[in-house]
């Protein structure tokens, strides 16, 4: 639901929805570069058809987001401003109801204290495919802050940015963009050569309309999905399976192999190992149709 406030509007939250949570999730890395949280603001450009919108998103006084225009980047439309209202709904994942969720969880030895930490947590998302599978394949077998610093050096080296007020805000470098580059090109970014071939490959294939969220989304099935993405050249089971939790919004996602959820399920069960894999299925039994959810709060105990 959308209510208009003039050059603002307003998207209603559903009830189990904190913003302050979200906000903790979001700000976890001092080395964001897609966004700025300013007095317990989102600042971020935020790609509309053919425009591009710096936006404002702040909590109002009835838990809702209200959401502010910046400077000269009010949207000419009414088309536009809902484009930007589903990008903001999709980021935050709101249109998902976690009442389900909830209740699996509360009788969950693991996750009972997760939902109630983290009340109100959603599944932060990454809307564009081509983002979404370049973080993937940026993350791979490196810490979390270097694949932080080696977004911040694509993006600021491809992507275009808007100056307000003495900052950049940016937006992720289209896969048409990437797509003409060489692994030469890339070579500044100090990423290894594996990975600038797959950076452009997959650019490749969004850019000639061969991978788009709606092909993936038309298999109409998880693992026909899952298939798709993995028969991609620099695709394996973990970064699939990110893709279709972050972008693609999968429920049954399930990075199983990722080392982020087995140390967090050491850290709640108080083990002194890390769990195999038999003993995550075991565990992951009554998780059925959630398991996208149970990782990322899982995950949520790592920040």
């Amino acid at each position: 639901m959308i209510v208009n406030q003039s050059d603002n509007f307003v998207i209603k939250a559903p009830a189990e929805f904190s913003f302050k949570e979200n906000m903790r999730y979001i700000g976890r890395s001092p080395n964001e570069c897609m966004f700025e949280i300013q007095d317990n603001k989102i600042i971020r450009l935020i790609p509309a058809l053919d425009e591009t919108l710096l936006v404002e998103i702040s909590e109002n006084s009835d838990g809702n987001l209200l959401i502010r225009f910046l400077e000269k980047t009010y949207p000419i439309s009414k088309k536009v401003r809902e484009e930007v209202q589903l990008y903001i709904r999709d980021w935050f994942d709101l249109d998902t109801d976690l009442k389900p969720f909830y209740e699996m969880a509360k009788n969950d030895l693991l996750l009972q204290k997760s939902i109630v930490e983290f009340y109100g947590l959603r599944n932060i998302g990454i809307p564009d495919l081509f983002e979404a599978i370049a973080w993937g394949i940026l993350g791979q077998q490196i810490n979390l802050t270097y694949a932080y610093t080696l977004k911040r050096r694509l993006v600021e080296t491809f992507g275009s940015q808007v100056e307000w007020k003495g900052h950049q805000y940016w937006i992720f470098p289209e896969a048409k963009d990437i797509a003409e580059l060489t692994v030469e090109d890339l070579a500044p970014l100090k990423m290894t050569v594996k990975k600038c071939e797959y950076l452009i490959g997959v650019a490749k294939l969004i850019a000639e309309g061969s991978l788009s969220k709606s092909l993936i989304m038309g298999t109409g099935d998880f693992k026909e999905a899952e298939k798709m993405l993995v028969n991609i050249r620099g695709i394996g089971p973990w970064t699939a399976n990110y893709v279709l939790m972050r972008c693609l919004r999968f429920p049954n996602a399930f990075p199983i192999a990722d080392v982020g959820l087995h140390n967090a399920i050491k850290h709640v069960t108080g083990a002194k190992e890390k769990p195999t894999k038999e003993e995550i299925m075991e565990l992951a039994a009554p998780w059925k149709g959630w398991e996208s959810y149970v990782t990322f709060y899982l995950w949520r105990h790592l920040y």
